[in-house]
């Protein structure tokens, strides 16, 4: 063994010193990153857990949305098939005070002797059935002495105009036409002067 002066060993302690600080340093650096990596993957994984919590949220959200929706079609489907079937429920029921009048006009019929009494009576049941008609929106179209227009009326036959002024104006209804606000419902059958 070779001997070691004195101020070899202070510099052997003192390199050994150096080296075991800068071991020390290297190790409390591995030791802060590592803790960083800790925190890090501790963060990544909290917001991992919790973009997986709002994904979960926003799924079950959709989930219900889509549901809801889907009951609603359904609904709606039932209503529209309820107010077709049944729709005309209000104005069939109005309807039937106007059958009972023509019942009983019926039944006076057969054993009246006073025809006028008759005649006035289906008189009023059809001003009753006409002002019925009215309050739904159901009008006649005017014909006589309008000009002719397809939209309106229906020629059924053409006749050489009487005057000048009436060709091409309607002359008879043959068979009345109506509207419903404003549409029609059916064409005037119409007798055109040529």
């Amino acid at each position: 063994m070779s001997k070691m002066n004195p101020n070899e060993k202070k510099e052997n302690a003192s390199k050994n010193e150096n080296v075991n600080n800068e071991e020390a340093t290297n190790l409390q650096e591995e030791q802060a990153n590592a803790a960083d990596e800790t925190v890090g993957s501790d963060n990544v994984s909290g917001e991992l857990e919790a973009l997986r919590k709002k994904y979960n949220e926003l799924n079950d959200s959709h989930l219900r949305l889509m549901a809801e929706f889907d009951n609603y079609r359904k609904r709606t489907m039932r209503e529209k098939a309820d107010l077709i079937k049944t729709g005309s429920e209000g104005a069939l029921k109005n309807l039937l005070p106007i059958i009972d009048d023509f019942e009983r006009a019926l039944q006076n019929v057969r054993t009246a002797e006073d025809v006028e009494a008759v005649k006035e009576g289906v008189d009023l049941i059809f001003g009753k059935f006409a002002g019925y008609l009215s309050q739904q929106g159901v009008k006649p179209i005017e014909a006589v002495g309008k000009p002719f227009n397809t939209e309106e009326f229906e020629a059924v036959a053409t006749i050489p105009a009487p005057e000048s002024d009436l060709k091409g104006k309607v002359l008879d209804c043959v068979q009345t036409g109506y509207t419903l606000f404003d549409k029609v419902i059916r064409h005037a059958k119409v007798v055109v002067g040529e």
